[in-house]
C-alpha cells in the first residue's frame, strides 16, 4: 500500500496531539475533538485541506481570548517536545496556519508566537500575511529576528521575506522594491548556519528575477569575504547564470571564446512520456591555457498554444586544461509531475557553453 503525504494526519498523529492538549487545555474534550476531526469527508481531504481542517477544529476548543490561546499553544509545543516529538514535523504546519488565520489582527501577540512556533515548525508561509498587512512594521521585526540566537528564527527573517517564495502568497511591494529586506540579507551573509545561508541565497535569486543589477552589486561587494559568502552569491545568481547575463558571466570568468562543441547528437529523436531524451556531445578547450567551462542544456518545451518555453539545466562547471576534450552523454526524463504538463509534438534541445547557446536539435514527444 502506497503512502500518501496527506496521511501524515493519521489517527496516531491525532493521538499524540490530543495527549498534549489534554495536559495543557483545561476541560479538553478529547473524544469530541476527534469526532470533529474525523468528519465524514476527512478521507477525501488532501494534505492542505487536512491542515486547515485541524486548525479550524482546534479553534473551537481554544479560549476566545487570543493571548490566552497563544500561551496554550506554547505549552502544547513544550509538551510535545517532552514526549520526544521531533521538530519540523510537516503535520504540525497547522500551528503556523492557526496564527495567520486567527491572529492577523493581533500584531504583538502573533509576532511573539511566530518567533516561538518557528523554532518547532517553520512559519515562513504564516508570516507573509503579516508582511502584507503591516508592511515596514513587520519587516523591522524581521530585521530584529535576523540577529536572533536561534538559527530557525534567523532563517524565518530571510525565508519569510523572500519576494517570490514558492507555493506562498506573493508580496508585490517587495518584488517592486526589495530595499527594505536588504539589511536582513546583510546581517545573515556570514551566518554560521548553512540552513540560513541557503535561504539568503534563495532570496537573492528571487530579487535577481526583477532587479538583476542589484544582485550583481551584491556579488561584487560580497565576493571574497569567505568561502560561505562566495557560495551564497553563486547560488543566488543561478537564474542570472542560466539566463546568460553578460555581467555575471564576466564576474565568474565564463567566456565561450575558444571552446568548441563537437558531435552534438540527439540519440532518441522520438521520446514517449515516461521515457528519457538521450543526447551526446564533446567539448574541447582550444585555448592555450586552462579555461573554466560551464555546460548547460536548454529544453524548449511545447506549450498548449504551440509556442515554446525554455528551461535550462546545468550539466557541470569546472576547469578544463588547455587542449582538453571530454565526451558526455546525458538523459532528460519526461516523467509527469504536478508542476509541469507536457504537450506532444516537436520540441527543441540546445547546448549552452558559458552562457552562449551553441547548437540545437529537435525531437518528437509522443504519448
Amino acid at each position: 500500500m502506497s503512502y500518501l503525504l496527506k496521511d501524515l494526519y493519521s489517527p496516531a498523529f491525532y493521538d499524540r496531539l490530543t495527549t498534549a492538549l489534554t495536559s495543557t487545555l483545561p476541560d479538553f474534550d478529547r473524544q469530541k475533538f476527534l469526532k470533529e476531526i474525523f468528519s465524514d469527508d476527512f478521507i477525501s481531504k488532501e494534505l492542505k485541506e487536512r491542515m486547515k481542517h485541524t486548525s479550524k477544529v482546534l479553534y473551537g476548543f481554544l479560549p476566545a481570548n487570543y493571548p490566552e490561546t497563544i500561551e496554550i499553544i506554547k505549552k502544547t509545543i513544550k509538551e510535545l517536545r517532552k514526549e520526544g516529538i521531533g521538530e519540523d514535523g510537516l503535520a504540525y504546519m497547522f500551528l503556523p496556519d492557526y496564527l495567520e488565520t486567527y491572529g492577523i489582527d493581533y500584531f504583538d501577540e502573533s509576532v511573539d508566537a511566530l518567533e516561538f512556533v518557528t523554532q518547532f515548525v517553520s512559519c515562513e508561509f504564516a508570516v507573509r500575511p503579516f508582511i502584507l498587512k503591516y508592511g515596514d512594521r513587520m519587516i523591522a521585526k524581521m530585521q530584529e529576528w535576523s540577529l536572533h540566537e536561534s538559527h530557525k528564527v534567523r532563517r524565518l527573517a530571510s525565508e519569510g521575506s523572500r519576494p517570490r517564495l514558492p507555493w506562498a502568497m506573493g508580496i508585490p511591494f517587495l518584488k517592486k522594491d526589495p530595499g527594505s529586506i536588504l539589511p536582513i540579507l546583510e546581517n545573515l551573509k556570514q551566518d554560521s548556519s548553512e540552513y540560513v545561508r541557503r535561504s539568503v541565497a534563495n532570496s537573492l535569486n528571487d530579487i535577481a528575477k526583477d532587479h538583476p543589477n542589484l544582485v550583481l552589486d551584491f556579488a561584487k561587494s560580497w565576493s571574497g569575504l569567505s568561502i560561505e559568502t562566495d557560495a551564497i552569491i553563486k547560488h543566488g545568481c543561478r537564474t542570472l547564470l542560466k539566463q546568460g547575463h553578460p555581467e555575471i558571466l564576466k564576474h565568474y570568468g565564463l567566456n565561450d571564446e575558444g571552446i568548441l562543441l563537437k558531435d552534438f547528437k540527439v540519440l532518441t529523436p522520438k521520446v514517449s512520456i515516461g521515457e528519457s531524451l538521450a543526447f551526446s556531445f564533446s567539448v574541447k578547450n582550444e585555448n592555450p591555457m586552462a579555461q573554466k567551462i560551464r555546460l548547460e542544456y536548454a529544453i524548449y518545451y511545447k506549450k498548449q498554444n504551440g509556442q515554446n518555453t525554455k528551461k535550462v539545466f546545468k550539466i557541470s562547471e569546472r576547469i578544463y586544461p588547455a587542449g582538453a576534450e571530454v565526451s558526455i552523454v546525458r538523459k532528460q526524463k519526461f516523467v509527469i509531475i504536478t508542476t509541469r504538463r507536457f504537450h506532444l509534438g516537436d520540441h527543441q534541445i540546445a547546448m549552452i557553453i558559458n552562457g552562449a547557446e551553441k547548437e540545437s536539435s529537435s525531437f518528437d514527444l509522443l504519448a
